[in-house]
């Protein structure tokens, strides 16, 4: 079963510095339809104005997963961390037992990116941060993991039985992936126009998937997607 969430349904506040988009219920925009995908919680889509951000504020109990498109991301926080994300960075904080953290555009140009939030699997844990890169490269053409349980093929790891896979369409090309027994899955049209099983989307859109065994996707232009694979 594909259920279609498309962009414009989607939550919308726009204050001044910031222009976001809300997929799930979030801050001031509720949804009684649309609090979670199973454990995917906050699916944010930022637009962040030159020198703005997010001062010092507080998180505890997340996986937080922060996806830059353009411009960069200062980051801070209170385990000691700094320091710049950009476009393929992937960057990861476990806020377990609570953390502060601040999150400021730099550049004299927009900031754009998601702001995702997994809840995790155990809760109070130690917080910890992580940041890696992905080139364009190794996500062409194909499921690129970025983020998993345990690592795996060099993805930041997360505290919850998720696997989140970024991918880099051509228009005409087409990827697959299977599905276990009782698994969700959860795709984000970053940008671009692509079919699910048949099912088409477009930039902004997300599909949430269950009861499939098989998904294929195809790119009708260059695409650019997120893809959860869920417990």
């Amino acid at each position: 079963m594909i259920t279609i969430r498309r962009s414009d349904e989607r939550g919308h506040i726009q204050q001044g510095w910031l222009n976001t988009y809300h997929t799930f219920s979030f801050a001031d925009y509720f949804d009684d339809d649309w609090v979670h995908f199973r454990a995917l919680r906050v699916m944010n889509e930022d637009r962040i104005a030159a020198n703005q951000g997010f001062g010092m504020h507080p998180h505890r109990d997340m996986e937080i997963i922060t996806y830059v498109l353009s411009g960069a991301v200062q980051h801070s926080d209170s385990m000691g961390n700094s320091g710049i994300i950009k476009p393929g960075d992937v960057q990861r904080m476990s806020a377990g037992t609570g953390i502060f953290h601040s999150e400021i555009n730099p550049l004299p140009e927009e900031l754009y990116l998601y702001q995702i939030w997994i809840m995790p699997k155990m809760k109070n844990v130690t917080p910890t941060y992580e940041q890696k890169r992905f080139e364009d490269s190794e996500k062409k053409n194909r499921l690129q993991l970025v983020a998993s349980p345990d690592g795996a093929d060099g993805s930041v790891t997360i505290g919850q039985d998720t696997k989140l896979f970024a991918s880099l369409l051509d228009a005409g090309k087409s990827v697959s992936h299977s599905v276990e027994n009782g698994r969700a899955l959860w795709v984000q049209c970053v940008s671009g126009k692509l079919s699910v099983n048949g099912v088409e989307i477009a930039t902004g859109d997300a599909a949430a998937i269950t009861d499939e065994s098989q998904l294929v996707f195809e790119a009708k232009e260059a695409s650019h997607l997120l893809l959860f694979d869920l417990q």
